[in-house]
């Protein structure tokens, strides 16, 4: 249970926080700019979803899934899995949660057209911002599996394919949220030589 009635504990204030394991770390670590990436990512969710339509009702429904997932994810994040014993049972993104989102993108791209051409990001608002969701949740992938390559800095391999199927949701969503593809901006090749 969180519990939060104090905001600032100064525990910080020497550059250094904490992990859910106790240990202290200082806040460059990659451990944090992975779970801060994260939450990133959500934030930039939290904007799309201030630009969505009642057409997009279902794309809504999936992202605040999706945010109260990344609290999930940056809560495993926080607790490395290093064999040890803890005070409570951690947190953990689950396969399940992988799947579900499998599932969305498949709904989600089965009412639009195959691309002949990447996507430039553009259209709707709505849709911009899920293009900057998708590079800012690439981007923690990138962090997340950096640590994972570190020894003794484990990242569960659940996490790792959340992150991934989440930047392919949010590039399906960005084009169902532009009029379900029509409105979508097309790359073309050289047009500026």
């Amino acid at each position: 249970m969180v519990k939060l009635n104090k905001i600032y504990t100064r525990t910080g204030d020497k550059g250094t926080t904490g992990l859910g394991t106790g240990e202290r770390v200082v806040k460059f670590h990659l451990r944090i700019s992975a779970y801060g990436t994260v939450d990133e990512a959500n934030s930039v969710i939290g904007l799309v979803r201030l630009h969505l339509t009642d057409e997009d009702k279902v794309v809504d429904e999936i992202l605040g899934r999706i945010q109260n997932d990344l609290f999930d994810l940056g809560a495993d994040l926080c607790t490395p899995d290093r064999g040890e014993e803890l005070p409570y049972e951690p947190l953990r993104v689950t396969e399940e949660q992988v799947e579900r989102l499998e599932r969305e993108i498949d709904e989600l791209n089965a009412d639009l057209q195959p691309l002949n051409s990447f996507v430039l990001p553009g259209g709707s608002a709505a849709s911009a911002y899920l293009h900057l969701a998708r590079t800012v949740s690439r981007r923690a992938e990138r962090c997340m599996t950096e640590l994972a390559d570190l020894a003794d800095e484990p990242v569960s391999d659940a996490a790792i394919k959340y992150i991934n199927r989440l930047s392919d949701l949010l590039f399906v969503a960005g084009r169902y949220t532009n009029g379900r593809g029509s409105g979508d901006v097309l790359w073309v090749p050289g047009a500026n030589r």
